[in-house]
């Protein structure tokens, strides 16, 4: 078996792979349940390597991430369910089906009038799946995936309730909604009611979410980018005890303070 840039070599090495007989043990022990992480996971390193503009690690981490349908296409073809052929068939047909500007007789001009179109296209195609299922009232909320992780979730939700108009009118309506639900965490916090807290910090999160997204800003993104902001900052401090001569946990608060302040300063004299 040698390298090949053919995507059948990739098929061929998967079934290989699972090969009840010759095939790999780990890969044979694995099933749908147990490979649904990893493939969460690529998609996330594909993410950073993206954000770090590392190309020679997104080549590497694309064929990573690609081999997940692969993956997942094998098992199903080995349950009788479908092949990695159903698969680009209905990836195709969606494509060609959602962009009937391109392919069919429909004129438009410019992203916002396809993006129109792309939205009907999907409601229509969750009135149909509904109907397959039996359900004759499909809500616009139906196919937001649970395992999207919580704050892209409460994006996505408070998104599509607003194509419909439960939304709020504006930024400063959505700001005093935040202010509401803080005092309310404060009330909870108070009370010695873990439940309650629970919840409340839960309906804050899911304000501040809504406010990102009337705001133009994606939650996700901006926590990922506090995130790594606050990592590179706490490297800094750590880097300063060790030329104090200090660990970190002997360092006392007032001083973590001080380190902390000096690369909030040096970061905002740069911008």
């Amino acid at each position: 078996m040698q390298p090949s840039r053919d995507i059948s070599r990739l098929i061929e090495i998967m079934a290989a792979l699972r090969d009840p007989d010759s095939g790999c043990p780990w890969d044979l022990d694995q099933d749908f349940s147990t490979i649904k992480n990893y493939t969460i996971e690529e998609a996330y390193e594909v993410a950073d390597a993206i954000d770090r503009q590392d190309f020679s690690d997104l080549r590497e981490e694309l064929g990573d991430l690609l081999l997940q349908p692969i993956y997942h296409a094998q098992m199903a073809k080995e349950g009788g369910h479908f092949d990695i052929g159903d698969v680009i068939y209905g990836i195709t047909e969606k494509l060609i089906r959602r962009h009937p500007h391109v392919f069919g007789d429909i004129t438009e001009v410019g992203a916002a009038a396809a993006q129109g179109r792309w939205e009907a296209i999907k409601v229509e195609e969750r009135a149909a799946k509904a109907a397959i299922k039996g359900d004759t009232a499909p809500s616009l909320l139906d196919d937001v995936p649970q395992v999207l992780p919580a704050l892209a979730r409460a994006e996505k939700l408070t998104k599509r309730a607003a194509k419909v108009g439960f939304d709020w009118p504006d930024f400063a309506s959505v700001r005093a909604k935040v202010e509401e639900e803080l005092a309310e965490v404060s009330e909870a916090q108070l009370s010695g009611d873990a439940k309650a807290l629970n919840e409340e910090i839960g309906d804050l999160l899911f304000a501040v979410a809504n406010l990102a997204r009337q705001a133009g800003v994606d939650p996700e993104a901006a926590l990922r980018d506090a995130n790594s902001k606050f990592t590179r900052r706490f490297h800094y401090v750590e880097a300063r005890c060790r030329q104090d001569q200090i660990e970190p946990a002997e360092a006392g608060l007032d001083r973590l303070d001080a380190y902390w302040n000096e690369i909030r300063a040096a970061d905002k004299a740069q911008s």
